[in-house]
């Protein structure tokens, strides 16, 4: 009965019109030329079963590159009595599906109906990436961001808008899409970052990659943002992948489906993954320099500590961090201060006691105990979490150093620059009215001297305007919106003028800006700081390797938003020492201790 059922409807179909192969179905851009569009007798093999519907490849594959061979069936009750290695037929609606319309869509097969059975038991055998398939491209996500996932402006095409015909030799987005609905198998897969909050992590196999740190990451750099990436998310059997992996872990072989999941194209795979080895040592060593004790070889360390309030759990854990790690260095740099009462939104907005609970628990650690220095923010007006007022602050080692002429400025204050050079207030905040640091940090400007007074010099402390509100690197808008960009560029000409200015009254003066930037160096943000204020970039001077340079986690990215720029006056002192210590960035998501991984400078800021 099942074949005489067949047979009418293979009739039916065919006086329709011939039936599609699956590959005419996805066509050969983003979007299948039949959506919305009734398809009858399409001939495929189940090759995988999830919760929500099956997953079908075409018995007569189509040879050209630029179409999936592949398509999903969404159907929560048409599959059931479907088994893995069925070749069918059914007639069915072609949809395009995003949850988002940030998001790519999905092209599938929609209300299934008149499935019938060809034939059970045939061999499904998995695609093999850079291998059975091409290589996935190392560079480029797309055509439409024009050689630049940051260019502005952001959002000026939509590949919904566009669908261009897939270069998957080219373009990452366009290979994937090309892979989409495809069994595959992932060889001698690599973890690249740590797994989310499900457990989704990203992975690299066996292909060729650009980017690769030596802790076996993948680093953002200028025009190369590793499209060669993937994201493993919810496996197909119900089990969960483990939350514990760290960057560089080896992983078992993957085999699962290439499909779009929340903005990103992603596998599930069969079964969860299963972490063979972890790269060694499981955390970096300390940095290898340490303060000279004079302003020959001063050290500056910068650390993002993530939202600390005097009774969050990790303060002990930071001060460890910039005791062991960073070596007490004779200036910090410090973001993400919250006030004494952390976030609670109650009016208090002094952060002495969270300060000086950080300062006694390095004292303890070191027996060093530092000074520290910060302005107070107008009560929630500085962003981060609500009722934290998290803050810009200073510690430094007394026996060292000292605030030249201290006259700190109030919360609204605006520091200037007065002959000299010197500073109205000290420490004070940059332009705090200005527009640009709406819900954002205020830089915090300090002039410093050796305890001797002959060596002086300036910092700036920032903590930029953060990505919130940007779209997924494999969404529809192209380029991608990096979040608060506009924002980030009217802060860098606040603070790059101000700085400018010092440089004004005095060419030769001594000038070190760091902190939590929330962009990259490449990125329009810091291309016009550096134009503007003629900083240089500490990692260039001291040589970092540019693969090497990463403090964040995001995506598939390792990642620098935390930099250290200098002036032209100790770009041209001794040799130049810095170091990332990625601390944070090699730990599990359960032992990191900020986000942010810190870092440490050795300069010489004695006067000629």
């Amino acid at each position: 009965m099942k074949f005489l059922f067949f047979s009418v409807c293979f009739a039916t179909a065919f006086s329709l019109g011939s039936a599609l192969n699956i590959s005419d179905i996805n066509g050969p851009g983003f979007l299948s030329p039949y959506s919305g569009k009734a398809v009858s007798a399409v001939q495929g093999l189940v090759t995988a079963k999830g919760p929500s519907g099956f997953w079908i490849r075409s018995t007569m594959p189509d040879s050209n590159s630029t179409s999936s061979n592949s398509v999903y069936v969404f159907s929560s009750s048409a599959g059931k009595n479907l088994t893995v290695g069925d070749i069918i037929t059914l007639d069915a609606t072609v949809s395009e599906y995003r949850s988002s319309s940030a998001y790519l869509y999905l092209t599938e097969l929609t209300a299934p109906k008149n499935i019938s059975l060809i034939s059970s038991g045939n061999q499904v055998t998995p695609l093999v990436i850079g291998e059975g398939t091409k290589s996935p491209p190392t560079e480029q996500f797309s055509s439409l961001d024009k050689g630049d996932i940051l260019g502005l402006p952001n959002n000026s095409s939509q590949i919904s808008a566009q669908n261009s015909t897939l270069q998957p030799q080219l373009y990452g987005l366009d290979f994937w899409e090309s892979l989409s609905g495809e069994l595959v198998t992932v060889q001698k897969p690599t973890a690249i970052a740590k797994p989310n909050a499900y457990g989704d992590t990203w992975v690299i196999g066996s292909w060729k990659t650009t980017g690769l740190n030596s802790r076996g990451g993948l680093t953002l750099t200028a025009r190369d943002s590793n499209p060669e990436a993937i994201m493993i998310a919810d496996p197909l059997d119900g089990s969960d992948n483990p939350k514990g992996t760290r960057v560089g872990d080896s992983l078992q072989d993957i085999t699962g489906v290439v499909t779009q999941a929340f903005g990103y194209y992603v596998i599930n795979p069969l079964t969860a993954l299963n972490v063979t080895g972890s790269a060694q040592p499981t955390l970096p060593p300390p940095a290898t320099f340490s303060s000279c004790g004079n302003c020959k070889g001063l050290t500056v360390g910068s650390y993002n500590v993530e939202n600390l309030g005097p009774n969050t759990t990790h303060l002990p854990n930071i001060a460890a961090h910039i005791v062991d790690y960073l070596k007490t260095p004779d200036l910090m740099f410090l973001q993400e201060i919250q006030d004494n009462n952390g976030a609670t939104d109650t009016g208090v907005v002094d952060a002495n006691i969270t300060l000086s609970t950080l300062v006694e628990a390095i004292r303890v650690r070191s027996n060093l105990t530092y000074a520290s220095t910060a302005i107070n923010p107008v009560n929630d007006q500085d962003g981060g979490e609500p009722g934290g007022n998290i803050r810009v602050a200073y510690l430094y080692n007394p026996a060292v150093l000292q605030l030249r002429n201290p006259n700190p400025g109030s919360s609204t204050d605006a520091n200037a620059v007065l002959p000299g050079p010197e500073l109205k207030y000290n420490p004070g905040r940059i332009d705090p009215l200005n527009a640009a640091w709406n819900a954002s940090r205020k830089p915090l400007a300090a002039a410093w001297e050796t305890r001797d007074g002959k060596n002086k010099f300036f910092t700036v402390n920032v903590h930029f305007g953060s990505k919130g509100g940007g779209s997924s690197i494999e969404g529809d808008a192209r380029p991608p919106v990096n979040g608060g960009v506009y924002d980030r560029l009217a802060q860098t000409n606040a603070t790059a003028s101000f700085i400018a200015s010092i440089l004004a009254a005095d060419s030769k003066a001594r000038i070190i800006t760091s902190g939590d930037f929330n962009e990259f160096a490449f990125a329009a943000p810091l291309e016009t700081f550096q134009n503007i204020s003629q900083l240089r970039d500490v990692d260039e001077l001291a040589g970092v390797d540019e693969v090497e340079r990463y403090s964040y986690l995001f995506d598939m990215n390792c990642q620098e938003l935390d930099h250290m720029y200098v002036s032209e006056a100790l770009a041209r002192g001794a040799v130049i020492a810095k170091e990332i210590v990625h601390v944070n960035t090699w730990a599990s998501y359960a032992g990191q201790v900020s986000d942010h991984d810190p870092s440490v400078a050795r300069l010489d800021v004695c006067q000629d």
